[in-house]
């Protein structure tokens, strides 16, 4: 069979079929060919009774084929009619294997044998035919699958969904949502954040999860696949659970041996890189086109005003502007210069290092969701101390970094192309300088989840973001008078690693000389002594070890695992020991380093004989510590039970700082040797409470302290983040009255949280509002805590991990 038209579309999904739609309404000559028996068979795809979304709700839709939000099933039926009504010719069962010839003269060879003859092609096949696969052992078993029909199909069965982007959710959401199916479902997110995923399917999962309809689990993965359960990696260590069946949604890449094989060139080498395309959605062979998820617009809105474009372009419209070009338009035209948007846009791909290898349609999409601001000389772009976790990229101009609070003389100069903020971005801490505008200054503000989606559909920018990351670690680390010459070297074959808690990354009497920097999470540093395991100390996110076996040249003289689920960054130590040799003060502070080190080896070996139980102790109560916290904190508090008399003082004082409601409960918590650790927030160096938060409402203070203000919606989110139960959801007490008026007049309650029967009465209230709530070490509070400056015998005390040392060797010695 053979036929010759003015456009060969290959693939009806939506966007596809509102190129044939538009080709119809045109008079056209085309053909839609589509291998399935039915047209969109992405849509086809989705899982039974799926909401489909139309999503942006800015966006105007631009196509010749209705859209709206609605079932799969009614956008199924809506566009069958209308592709009839259009009259858009359909060759059914047309699997497309080459491409053959060139502009004007293509011939497109089908696998049935016929051929098509067409002026252009577009191809519009997305890439769900290539899923991501699950790796690791037992992957490839039976009851692993990468897609979801039915959720009514599946029936009393344990199910792990793996994947947080929108499929993942909603198939969650599917498989759990009638409770005559007793499924028991658990989703599966490895990082903290659902940065793929649209903000409403996010809202719908943790409403769902609230209602104990189904679990999720953070910072978690699949270890290994077995028979009726799976091995989790955690964020604390491993952990097994019942597993059935395992929906595998983890994405999916173009099929590029089949696109490479047409002569279309891509963006990069990694597997998740897109072809390139000029605006018109040409690719490097002249007359073919792509459009949709193959050209990086995953959103059906999106891809059906492509579909719509596309074939306007062919046809000769080269005025044409995209949908999303008054939104645009609107957000860049306060902007200095007095550019278009096009121009803007190549601007900012020209000028901005992490966006070389975005596409415009990529850049386009990204900037609906950033911010383009010009600065003033001298204007903060964030302020040190401040909350906030977006990353800023300088497109014009350059800005000084204020190093030293103490100094402000004392700065470095970040010019264009590069990158400010990242620290925030991947740490969730608060400011850690002053950025200024070192001159008239225009940069990108990216919101955190635009960045995160970057790094996560662009893989050159997520390079380039790590590498700015690890240099800038690296030299406000190390200090010394270094460069980002001076460590190039080094940085050039610098890994990241992801170590699930539990997991060595060095092992004492192993050799080696690399140097571990700790990006994120904590380690725990331990060394074998008369044949028992001994805590030596604590590494905290910041810190570096290794360098002991590269300057003496012995074997690793312990062992260091991590705390929690960490990442560190493996500095190669040939090339570290060059530049100790380059850099006297750099060897200097390494020397010193070790020095310190060592005086802790000698603290234990010189008790190992003499007080070998008291060893045992001072190791296990340090154990116990980053066991209930300490391990990611960077505070917590603990009372010394041989000196606390019960008053409850600390509660009581909590309380009256708090309008009522004590943060702490004294009794509650685990208790080794006489160290407690009362339920009271941990203050986490990367707190699993600000992961969702739908307001924005936690932040960090000057002093490290997470705080939750009074934009708190009671939503619980964070009570169901934080690992550690310190978090609870409470109805906001009436005001209490004066001092003065509760003695002579009894009005209202008295000192400490409000009265039992009044709590009670409310708690399962909807009428009273409800909040969050948990320690924010009595910020802005004069003196500090209130707990510790209320116990009358000093039983109370806040510890930092660089002082859980000491404590553990004054339980010791007690």
């Amino acid at each position: 069979m053979s036929e010759r038209v003015r456009i060969a579309i290959v693939g009806s999904g939506p966007s596809g079929l509102s190129a044939a739609a538009r080709a119809a309404q045109l008079g056209l000559s085309h053909v839609l060919l589509e291998r399935a028996t039915h047209l969109s068979d992405t849509i086809h795809k989705y899982q039974k009774g799926k909401h489909v979304m139309a999503t942006p709700s800015a966006l105007v839709l631009r196509s010749d084929m209705e859209f709206g939000a609605g079932k799969r099933e009614a956008v199924l039926d809506t566009w069958d009619q209308q592709a009839a009504a259009l009259g858009i010719h359909v060759m059914y069962g047309a699997e497309v294997q080459a491409i053959a010839g060139e502009k004007g003269s293509f011939i497109v060879a089908l696998k049935n044998g016929g051929q098509v003859a067409a002026e252009t092609v577009v191809l519009a096949i997305g890439t769900q035919g290539n899923p991501t696969l699950l790796r690791c052992p037992g992957g490839d078993m039976g009851h692993v699958q990468y897609q979801l029909d039915d959720p009514g199909e599946y029936v009393d069965e344990h199910i792990v969904v793996v994947g947080s982007g929108d499929a993942g959710i909603e198939n969650a959401l599917g498989l759990s949502a009638d409770p005559a199916q007793r499924n028991t479902v658990t989703i599966l997110n490895r990082s903290a954040d659902f940065a793929r995923s649209k903000p409403a399917n996010v809202a719908l999962l943790h409403e769902a999860a609230a209602a104990g309809r189904l679990t999720i689990r953070l910072e978690t993965s699949p270890a290994e696949v077995r028979k009726g359960e799976l091995l989790l990696d955690t964020r604390d260590g491993q952990e097994i659970i019942p597993c059935d069946r395992i929906i595998a949604r983890m994405g999916s890449a173009p099929p590029r041996n089949f696109i490479e094989a047409c002569g279309i060139a891509f963006t990069g080498p990694d597997r998740e890189a897109l072809p390139v395309l000029s605006p018109a959605f040409e690719t490097s062979r002249a007359g073919v086109h792509v459009i949709g998820a193959l050209a990086g617009y995953p959103l059906i809105k999106h891809c059906m005003n492509q579909g719509y474009d596309v074939v306007e372009f062919i046809n000769g419209n080269h005025s044409l502007k995209p949908a999303d070009e008054p939104i645009l338009a609107e957000r860049l035209a306060s902007l200095p210069g007095q550019r278009s948007v096009d121009q803007w846009l190549d601007l900012l791909r020209g000028n901005i290092d992490i966006f070389s290898d975005v596409s415009p349609l990529q850049l386009r999409e990204l900037l609906l969701d950033s911010t383009v601001r010009s600065f003033a000389p001298g204007e903060p772009l964030f302020v040190r101390n401040d909350t906030g976790s977006s990353l800023f990229a300088i497109a014009e101009g350059s800005v000084v970094v204020e190093i030293d609070k103490g100094d402000p003389a004392r700065i470095v100069t970040i010019g264009q192309g590069q990158i400010v903020g990242e620290v925030g971005l991947i740490s969730g801490r608060r400011r850690g300088a002053t950025v200024r505008a070192g001159g008239p200054v225009i940069a990108v503000e990216l919101s955190r989840t635009a960045a995160l989606r970057l790094i996560a559909t662009v893989p050159a920018a997520g390079r380039a973001i790590t590498r700015v990351s690890i240099e800038r670690q690296i030299l406000q680390m190390f200090g010394s008078g270094l460069t980002r010459e001076d460590i190039a070297e080094v940085i050039d074959s610098a890994e990241v690693t992801t170590v699930r808690a539990g997991e060595a990354v060095l092992t004492e009497g192993e050799t080696g000389n690399d140097i571990l920097v700790i990006r994120r999470g904590s380690m725990a540093v331990e060394k074998t002594i008369g044949g028992k395991t001994v805590f030596l100390s604590y590494l905290p996110a910041g810190s570096y070890v290794g360098e002991m076996a590269l300057l003496d040249g012995l074997p690793r003289s312990a062992t260091v695992r991590a705390a929690v689920r960490s990442e560190v960054i493996r500095l190669p130590g040939d090339a570290f020991a060059r530049l100790l040799e380059r850099k006297p003060d750099l060897q200097r502070k390494a020397m010193a380093d070790m020095a310190a080190r060592r005086d802790i080896n000698a603290f234990i070996e010189g008790r190992k004989e003499q007080f070998s139980s008291s060893v045992d102790m001072y190791s296990e109560t340090a154990q116990f510590l980053v066991d209930n916290g300490l391990g990611e904190a960077t505070d917590v508090l603990l009372i010394d039970e041989t000196l606390c008399i019960g008053c409850d003082n600390c509660e009581k004082a909590c309380a009256d700082s708090h309008d009522g409601l004590s943060r702490l409960d004294r009794e509650a918590g685990r208790t080794f040797a006489h160290l407690h650790v009362p339920t009271s927030c941990r203050h986490c160096e990367h707190p699993h409470c600000m992961a969702d938060c739908p307001p924005n409402a936690i932040h960090r203070g000057a002093d490290g302290e997470v705080v939750i203000d009074d934009t708190c919606i009671g939503c619980g989110n964070c009570q169901r983040n934080c690992p550690y139960g310190v978090i609870r959801m409470d109805a906001v007490p009436p005001k209490k009255p004066s001092l003065l008026s509760w003695m002579l007049f009894g009005s209202g309650p008295g000192p400490g949280e409000a009265p039992e029967k009044w709590r009670k009465a409310h708690a399962a209230s909807d009428e009273v509002p409800k909040k969050a709530i948990k320690c924010d070490m009595c910020s802005g509070i004069d003196g500090g805590p209130a707990c510790v400056r209320a116990c009358p015998t000093g039983a109370a005390i806040r510890i930092a991990p660089e002082t859980m040392l000491s404590v553990s060797r004054l339980a010791k010695e007690e």
